[in-house]
């Protein structure tokens, strides 16, 4: 029986892999020179496709794959997926989410602590000798005991709050319906900005919540708040951001994701009031692989006429 043809539009790791090339036809869209000619030769026998968030699946790409029947996705975000189009041909799609959720919180936590206690900076004063020469390191933010705001309360959203709690802080929530929480609802962006000392970003994207977080909701957090975004860069307006970092309106962020990554607006280089990431929400060895199982789970599960394990259509 023929290998199934699949379409892959991202690297994945070396282990994940070598298990795609044994199991289907795969076919190295990402490494293609000439990607329109590619795509216009092995276009009309791919079944699947294997991509990751970021680099998504274009309407360029469905159009050029007639037969496909399957797009698995090795992350949790679609949002670069035309999910109507995928309805409308009968495509189903399929993401890795639980797997990562914990990492992903984790990062956020951490990422508050680090901006907040100032402790990259800090090991530059120690590495440097600063310490020796310039004498205590100058005082940071109180974390524990903060007022904190969680914008969007999906699985990474609570296990966000979750790990709030263990730093005794009030937290109140946004979502499209009240949760099973006791945390405070504030459905509205600039009023929960507003109550908030630390916001976080830990929404889907999808083009209703592009720019959620913008001037007013930035204004509303104040000069000494924070905002730490592990979502989607779309969810934030980049420019205005910058802004306020620029002009003291806004205290600090804490970003793993950015508008053209892994190119980044230089503006945010000169910045001492932001904590950079790139974008390692999910980056350690044993979520990959969990996501790369999941990820051909899903696949396999398919091509065998079973029920997916994690369907998004």
């Amino acid at each position: 029986m023929p290998l199934p043809e699949l379409l892959q539009l991202a690297a994945f790791p070396d282990a994940d892999q070598e298990l795609l090339d044994r199991a289907y036809r795969v076919h190295r869209h990402d490494l293609a020179a000439d990607k329109p000619a590619f795509l216009a030769k092995v276009g009309p026998d791919i079944q699947a496709i294997a991509t990751h968030g970021g680099a998504g699946a274009s309407a360029a790409i469905l159009a050029a794959c007639p037969n496909l029947q399957i797009i698995a996705v090795y992350g949790v975000g679609y949002d670069a997926i035309d999910l109507d189009l995928c309805r409308a041909r009968g495509i189903r799609l399929t993401n890795t989410p639980d797997v990562l959720t914990g990492d992903v919180a984790d990062l956020a936590v951490a990422m508050l602590l680090a901006q907040a206690r100032g402790m990259v900076a800090a090991d530059h004063w120690a590495r440097s000798g600063d310490w020796a020469t310039k004498g205590n390191f100058p005082l940071k933010r109180r974390v524990f005991g903060m007022r904190a705001g969680i914008l969007g309360l999906g699985r990474i959203g609570l296990a966000v709050g979750q790990r709030l709690a263990a730093f005794d802080m009030d937290i109140a929530y946004a979502a499209q319906a009240r949760k099973p929480v006791d945390w405070e609802y504030i459905p509205d962006p600039v009023a929960l900005a507003a109550r908030s000392d630390v916001l976080f970003v830990t929404l889907a994207a999808s083009a209703a919540t592009r720019h959620i977080v913008n001037a007013q909701v930035i204004r509303a957090l104040g000069p000494d708040g924070i905002v730490v975004n592990v979502s989607r860069a779309a969810n934030i307006d980049e420019a205005a951001l910058l802004d306020a970092l620029e002009q003291g309106a806004l205290g600090g962020a804490a970003l793993d994701v950015f508008d053209g990554e892994p190119v980044l607006n230089p503006r945010f280089r000169a910045l001492p009031n932001v904590l950079l990431q790139p974008h390692i929400g999910s980056a350690t060895g044993d979520t990959r692989r969990a996501m790369g199982q999941l990820m051909r789970d899903n696949l396999t599960a398919h091509f065998a006429g079973r029920p997916l394990l994690t369907p998004v259509i």
